[in-house]
């Protein structure tokens, strides 16, 4: 984050992941698991859907839509999530890649990198 100060209020920009910029460490699937979750989000948004609608069409009760609009993931696999994904309509494309970062004891740490639709899903 770099920060700049004009005369009565301190700046701070982002580096574009709010956890990191907390001092969060999140787990690969953790990422994962918010990066669906936000395109869940982001579908029934777009759409206007009400959380009613998206719980028949994922087959399980509002509370649990509800609890993934308002980021409550605990209890939702990533496989889950895809699944509702895929019951919005929404093609999932894996890449599976060789990782090049190694972690403190010598071995290779993969990493979770998630590409949003460019165009809008409606």
């Amino acid at each position: 984050m770099s920060e700049r100060k004009d005369e009565t209020t301190a700046i701070v920009h982002g580096s574009g992941n709010v956890f990191h910029d907390l001092g969060i460490t999140l787990t690969a699937e953790d990422e994962l698991k918010i990066a669906v979750a936000r395109e869940i989000v982001r579908i029934i948004n777009l759409r206007g859907y009400t959380q009613k609608h998206v719980a028949s069409i994922f087959g399980t009760d509002q509370a649990k839509v509800s609890q993934i609009v308002r980021g409550k993931l605990t209890g939702h696999s990533v496989e889950r999530l895809l699944k509702y994904l895929l019951a919005l309509g929404i093609n999932v494309d894996v890449h599976l890649s060789e990782a090049h970062r190694k972690r403190d004891d010598g071995f290779h740490a993969g990493t979770v990198k998630v590409h949003p639709a460019l165009a809008a899903c409606g």
